[in-house]
């Protein structure tokens, strides 16, 4: 005889919706566990605020300026008490300067007014009568100017002179030498300007050594004559 089973008495055959049931109500609670809130039931609150912390505060002394009192009113004048003056003051006569015809008039010469020359400065590239320098006295007017350059360039380059402490230093450069031919026809006011003191005081040099000329004329009057020239010192 074949045993057989009773469904009924089948353990295993709901099992599977146990477990989802189970599975869902753990979920459910763990959900709660979650979203569970809690509040304190004391609801007493503070509203009150301390007036007297705020009121506590030190109000500063204010000084009170005092305003000056008013100037005392000005002293009465004194009273000034008029003398007579009882000297007597002599009179000032003006006598009238109108000549009567009885007067004799006195005829005056003439009066000769002397001339005051003035020293005037005449440029040497605008003066009528150029300066002559020596040697040049042979030429004629128009060639007078280019006579001066070419006897001035001679004699520079007659008693040119290098300094033996520039050419140790290596100083080399333009002097511009500038001055004065007196009335007289001397050289006077001498000025230059160089990159070096040693460079100036040989064109200083040079310069002295100049000979006396012809004046230049303005007018057919002497005056002086201003004149300018570069000198040159370079080393080879």
């Amino acid at each position: 005889m074949e045993l057989k089973k009773n469904p009924k008495a089948d353990l295993t055959r709901n099992s599977g919706l146990y477990f989802v049931i189970g599975l869902v109500l753990v979920m459910l609670l763990t959900y709660i566990a979650f979203e569970w809130k809690t509040y304190d039931d004391d609801n007493n609150f503070d509203y009150t605020m301390n007036v007297e912390d705020t009121l506590d505060e030190e109000v500063p002394m204010t000084e009170q300026i005092k305003t000056p009192p008013p100037p005392p009113p000005p002293a009465a004048p004194e009273i000034i008490e008029v003398v007579e003056d009882e000297e007597e003051v002599e009179e000032t006569v003006i006598e009238s300067t109108e000549t009567s015809q009885e007067e004799e008039v006195i005829e005056v010469a003439d009066v000769e007014v002397e001339e005051v020359e003035e020293d005037v400065d005449v440029p040497f590239a605008v003066i009528e009568d150029v300066p002559i320098f020596p040697g040049c006295e042979n030429e004629p007017k128009s060639k007078l100017r280019d006579c001066f350059n070419s006897m001035m360039q001679k004699h520079i380059g007659k008693n040119f002179r290098y300094p033996e402490i520039a050419q140790e230093m290596g100083v080399q450069g333009r002097v511009n030498v500038m001055f004065v031919i007196q009335k007289d026809g001397s050289i006077g006011n001498v000025r230059m300007r160089g990159p070096d003191k040693n460079l100036e005081e040989e064109a200083a040099r040079i310069i002295s050594k100049l000979p006396k000329m012809t004046p230049g004329k303005q007018r057919g009057r002497p005056v002086r004559v201003p004149f300018s020239i570069p000198i040159t010192f370079k080393l080879q």
